[in-house]
């Protein structure tokens, strides 16, 4: 008898000790959706404050989250899964497009598109202006409901509707939605062919270069905030505009490590470069000192320059500080036209509250983007 007892006591103690040892995780619903509330959340690779960072999300993103584990969240980035601090979202409804443009066509609902970017943004409306409402990945597919130029309205897994670019996609039997596009996605070797239509980059080869990263931080502004980390994020804003607008674009790096100024310049040389633009954040030791500054090395790059400086300085709430000569390296050993932007200094309260919003980088994505459609179409 003291042997059972003994048994069942041993038993019992032992599922208690499991029950309680077992890690708090519990399945979000699929279809819950959160914004980002604060200026930048940082990505990372697993549920913990020491893990590393992967890549970072703006006030305003939306995200999807699956999972949860001790006041983290997982959600996809870049099609990968990533973790986030569930304290910095707040939840949100997903709004249901009501009414579609005058100038929608209605498709055959059982076609289909299958993303073929890495990455892209769903928007509430067809044009790039539209707001930002989810994101989808290489190899989502979605059910067509109609076009609008080019531009697919496509029916969202979490419930309502979306806009997504039609040249960053390929129909149901494989084939590229270029080939019936008016807006083709380039490739590199597309770019040997300049097409020149109106509000396009169709044709053309970009590369952006993220200031700093991996060992080098940047600058550091006020709080602590190393600009790496926000040229990042910019940067993330700048390549999804320039693509849906047809450009073909070469980034120097896409993540958070370090890559050497000569190695910057070789990837931009490696291409049939169009246009090199590299994009910083500035400090100073006068705070009041604040705005955009736009840099170029020779006289190739002074029309390059003055069109970004004129787009930003019409987007942007910043101010413009002009364009002015400079010999940084990374300028002068590439040799497509090429600028370097200061888009703000960290130093600056102002702007340092300013340029951590998903607005301004937005904004400063679309003056960029203006600033080559006007620049390549003279």
């Amino acid at each position: 008898m003291k042997k059972k007892m003994r048994k069942l006591f041993l038993l019992a103690a032992l599922l208690l000790i499991t029950t309680f040892s077992l890690p708090t995780l519990s399945l979000a619903n699929s279809t819950d959706s959160y914004e980002v509330n604060s200026p930048v959340l940082n990505v990372r690779s697993e549920p913990s404050n020491n893990a590393p960072v992967v890549g970072q999300f703006s006030k305003g993103d939306q995200v999807n989250i699956f999972n949860e584990q001790h006041g983290w969240v997982q959600t996809y980035y870049g099609g990968e899964p990533v973790w986030i601090a569930k304290h910095h979202l707040v939840a949100i409804n997903n709004s249901v497009q009501e009414s579609a443009p005058a100038t929608e066509t209605t498709v055959d609902s059982s076609e289909a598109v299958t993303v073929s970017a890495e990455s892209i943004y769903v928007r509430s409306g067809p044009s790039t202006s539209d707001k930002i409402i989810a994101y989808a990945y290489q190899g989502d597919s979605f059910d067509i409901l109609s076009t609008s130029g080019d531009w697919i309205q496509v029916s969202l897994a979490q419930g309502g509707t979306g806009w997504i670019a039609s040249w960053l996609t390929t129909n149901g039997n494989g084939s590229t939605e270029e080939e019936t596009s008016t807006n083709p996605a380039p490739s590199v070797e597309a770019a040997q062919t300049k097409s020149n239509s109106s509000g396009s980059l169709s044709g053309y080869t970009i590369v952006i270069d993220p200031g700093h990263g991996g060992k080098d931080p940047g600058a550091i502004g006020l709080n602590n905030v190393q600009e790496k980390d926000i040229v990042t994020s910019t940067a993330n804003y700048v390549v999804q505009q320039l693509e849906e607008a047809g450009a073909n674009v070469i980034t120097t790096r896409s993540g958070d490590y370090f890559v050497s100024l000569d190695e910057r310049a070789r990837i931009s040389n490696s291409y049939n470069t169009d246009a090199f633009i590299s994009l910083h954040y500035d400090t100073f030791t006068a705070m009041p000192v604040s705005g955009v500054t736009t840099y170029y090395n020779s006289n190739s790059d002074i029309s390059l320059a003055k069109s970004l400086d004129t787009t930003l300085n019409s987007t942007v709430s910043l101010p413009s500080r002009g364009t002015d000569q400079a010999g940084f390296k990374v300028l002068r050993k590439t040799n497509a036209p090429s600028v370097l932007i200061e888009l703000g200094f960290i130093s600056n309260p102002h702007d340092l509250t300013i340029v951590q919003t998903a607005d301004y980088q937005s904004s400063v994505a679309r003056g960029i983007t203006n600033g080559l459609i006007n620049h390549l179409s003279n």
